[in-house]
């Protein structure tokens, strides 16, 4: 396939690239830069793209990442800005040019705290709170792709000790302070990093994926479990709770989204048979410090 990925500089989309080639996908990226390679296809969100003649797919996975900085106005606009504008220009370019297919990233805010409440991916959203707003507005531009087929990605934390949500918390539980978030009973949403890169390559070949797509584990775990498995992992105590102010001092108004309950459950890929090679939280959490 010849395929166009939007977002492709960060800890998902350069081993992403790396993986497509590899199953002898052509792959070019977009960049805001000058182009340094001849694969690469330089363009500007804001403005309207002709992507290469040919293409059959686009993936985008941009955005400014919601744990990065304190959510202060100017920040919380720009992580608005750097999803749904991209989304919206890259939509209207597939739509324009009669490309098949947009696999666009989203999350799971728009599921709200959910509690014990199995989710697939045909689970209702919620409104309310900031992600869950963006969250609508986000799979709304990408849907407007249509008629493309349009698969949103509601991925939950990819696991790989060079970024995401592992990286920083391996230092936390190296030092000996890592601890369940509250009572540790909120279901964790958790991906090994290869099954995303997988999962995206099966929906990329598989026409009956359409539409939102929860991209998580097969076997759910509650913080507390994630908790008890890295500790004993990395031989290290896990022993005191993490109570919601005190990460609420340190990250501020992010602090909400660690203490939501989603328990997602990956209904599409598995009913058009995609096999997890990583299917509990102990296995993931193995390959994610050893590959």
């Amino acid at each position: 396939m010849r395929i166009v990925v939007a977002g492709a500089s960060g800890f998902l989309g350069r081993p992403l690239i790396a993986y497509l080639r590899s199953a002898g996908h052509q792959v070019t990226q977009l960049v805001r830069r000058e182009p340094d390679q001849p694969s690469q296809l330089r363009w500007d969100p804001t403005r309207p793209v002709r992507l290469p003649a040919g293409t059959d797919a686009v993936v985008n996975i941009g955005g400014a990442g919601v744990g990065d900085h304190r959510w202060t106005k100017a920040y919380k606009d720009l992580i608005y800005r750097s999803r749904v504008v991209p989304t919206t220009t890259i939509a209207n370019a597939v739509r324009e040019q009669g490309i098949p297919l947009l696999v666009n990233a989203s999350g799971v805010a728009g599921y709200g705290d959910r509690g014990d409440e199995v989710l697939t991916d045909d689970a209702t959203t919620v409104t309310g709170d900031f992600l869950a707003d963006l969250s609508v507005d986000w799979e709304s531009a990408a849907m407007s792709a249509a008629p493309a087929r349009v698969v949103v990605l509601r991925t939950g934390l990819p696991l790989h000790r060079s970024g995401g949500l592992l990286k920083p918390l391996l230092l936390a539980f190296r030092l000996g302070v890592g601890g369940k978030l509250g009572n540790g009973r909120q279901w964790l949403p958790w991906v090994s990093r290869e099954d995303w890169l997988r999962a995206v390559g099966h929906i990329l070949t598989t026409d009956e994926v359409a539409g939102p797509v929860n991209v998580a584990g097969p076997t759910p775990a509650t913080n507390a479990e994630f908790t008890k498995t890295l500790g004993g992992l990395l031989h290290r105590p896990t022993i005191m709770p993490i109570p919601e102010f005190g990460v609420r001092l340190l990250i501020g108004e992010f602090a909400d989204e660690a203490f939501k309950s989603t328990r997602l459950v990956p209904e599409a890929l598995q009913r058009t048979g995609f096999e997890f090679h990583h299917r509990t939280i102990r296995e993931a959490l193995v390959a994610a410090l050893h590959d």
